[in-house]
């Protein structure tokens, strides 16, 4: 994934290091990819340490604090994108998402920093600073597929681009992502979505897509919002059509409307319905099938949880914005290899021998391992040993 000539190479055009420098960058990366135990607190000592204990010359600390710049950040980030492109682990969605050439889940999360960050990562409130990471995971090769840092007021729903990479891709959103306009270009682009509907629209009823026995309540021209408590079937199915605004060009912003898929899955602890808007069609994806490929979306938040618990995300200590981004994308770099690991022990293992949550022995009081960690932590280890010669 990340060969020393490379490494080296990208390193000086960046200006983090001079050619005849004697600091080792393939050493110094990967310090900050395997320089802490997973679970475990990161801090710049330990990095240097990790360091000195893999290079051939040490570094003092006063030369260690001064290699950790903004071009250090920057190169980071180069290598999170090279291993985006290089990392999957296949075949871990069902075969009911064959037809799909990828299923996507788009999530944020808060990072809390340092009090003297407000002003670089300004908070929605509160006196302490807020970073928020936007990712776009990819579900069916358990891997990440595009990122982005802003501040913790910016919102979910800006980070996310629609063109024509949505092709075949089904791709998962929470509420708050949801707007008509980007359902009808995700529609045009060929791709396919499935959102939660948010609770303050209230859609018109075109047309229903399933035939009821009996004294019925008759749903078309209704809106969704008007009928939906004095409803007791088990699912609605219905098609609805939305009205929104088109982006703006020359000058002016034009009205247009939509057909999209309502789908209602009653939800029999709370006596009401979780409401699902889609453009899957109910010949291949009845009610139930909705409600089950939403689930998907818990992925993402396994996936938050294994970057704070594992990798420390959320540690930081430091007031500069620059080492924050050292530490986030070393963060992200140390989940993407281990993805790399897992794909390459996998390749290895017999087909009886699974990888599979909490394998093995943990340690008491330690946090309870996500999926994939324990093998990718004995992996990290030899892989960090080999390295090392």
């Amino acid at each position: 994934m990340f060969p020393s000539e490379f490494l080296k190479e990208h390193a000086e055009e960046l200006g983090v290091v001079e050619r005849d420098c004697k600091l080792q960058i393939p050493a110094f990366v990967w310090a900050f990819v395997f320089g802490f135990a997973a679970g475990e607190s990161r801090t710049l000592a330990g990095f240097r340490r990790s360091y000195n204990a893999t290079a051939d010359e040490p570094i003092s600390p006063g030369g260690f604090y001064n290699r950790l710049t903004p071009s250090l950040a920057e190169y980071l980030r180069d290598l999170v994108e090279v291993a985006l492109d290089e990392v999957a682990v296949p075949d871990t969605v069902d075969a009911d998402f064959d037809r799909f050439r990828d299923v996507m889940v788009a999530d944020g999360t808060i990072l809390r920093l340092h009090r003297f960050l407000a002003d670089a990562y300004e908070p929605r409130k509160g006196e302490k600073g807020g970073a928020r990471l936007h990712l776009l995971h990819n579900v069916t090769d358990q891997t990440i597929d595009r990122f982005s840092v802003t501040d913790e007021k910016a919102h979910d729903s800006t980070e996310f681009d629609t063109g024509p990479w949505l092709k075949d891709q089904l791709v998962l959103f929470d509420q708050a992502y949801f707007k008509y306009r980007r359902f009808a270009l995700i529609d045009e682009n060929d791709g396919y979505f499935v959102s939660r509907l948010k609770s303050n629209v209230n859609p018109v009823i075109t047309g229903e897509l399933r035939e009821w026995r009996g004294d019925a309540i008759p749903l078309e021209s209704e809106k969704v919002d008007d009928v939906v408590d004095e409803l007791y079937r088990q699912y609605i199915d219905v098609e609805v059509e939305a009205e929104f605004q088109r982006r703006e060009y020359a000058g002016t912003q034009s009205w247009d409307t939509k057909t999209f898929r309502v789908v209602g899955v009653r939800n029999k602890d709370a006596d009401d319905y979780h409401l699902y808007i889609t453009n899957l069609p109910r010949e291949e994806f009845l009610p139930a099938d909705l409600a089950t490929i939403y689930r998907c979306r818990w992925k993402v938040e396994l996936l938050f949880r294994e970057l704070k618990t594992q990798y420390s995300l959320d540690e930081f200590s430091t007031s500069k914005k620059h080492v924050v981004e050292i530490l986030l994308y070393a963060a992200l770099l140390s989940l993407l290899v281990s993805r790399d690991l897992l794909d390459l022990v996998t390749e290895q293992a017999d087909d009886e021998l699974g990888f599979h949550q909490n394998a093995g022995r943990r340690p008491s009081g330690r946090t309870p391992n996500s999926s994939f960690t324990n093998s990718v932590n004995t992996s990290a280890t030899l892989r960090h040993r080999c390295w090392n010669g």
